[in-house]
């Protein structure tokens, strides 16, 4: 019985389609134009690449960050394939990492406006409270601001 599952096993194998990305002839090589590193001996270094599909990155590095932690700055850039000329400058210390690029999203400012509806309902909920503290309103009266006539 093992054998015929080991023999069942090793056909599945054999017949599975080999998967287009093994074949080394499809894929085109990108060019490495430039690979500068330097590491020194007191942890700092630095890094800065270029490839011939206009591809590019640099940053730089020191041990300077918290219990010795690495803090590095840089920058990496590439065409967007809508033909954009994307640049991201960044940090990346002990507050994280911190990217800047006009492309990014940028969260609205806070605090926000907040619609009048929210404001209607947050007083109205301070009448009922003020109106139970009175004892005009009981607790197990239903409150609901919007009820039809």
């Amino acid at each position: 019985m093992k054998l015929v599952i080991l023999a069942a096993l090793a056909a599945v194998a054999v017949a599975a389609p080999r998967p287009e990305y093994a074949e080394h002839d499809s894929v085109e090589q990108v060019p490495i134009l430039k690979d500068d590193r330097v590491h020194d001996e007191d942890g700092t270094y630095s890094l800065n690449v270029e490839t011939g599909d206009g591809i590019a990155q640099s940053h730089s590095g020191s041990p300077d960050g918290p219990e010795g932690s690495v803090v590095m700055a840089g920058e990496y850039s590439y065409t967007a394939p809508d033909g954009t000329e994307v640049v991201v400058k960044y940090v990346a210390d002990e507050n994280g990492y911190q990217p800047e690029s006009p492309l990014l999203p940028v969260a609205p400012e806070f605090p926000h406006p907040i619609p009048q509806f929210v404001l209607d309902q947050i007083a109205f909920a301070a009448e009922e409270d003020a109106a139970r503290a009175r004892g005009d309103l009981s607790d197990e009266a239903p409150s609901n601001a919007y009820s039809s006539p």
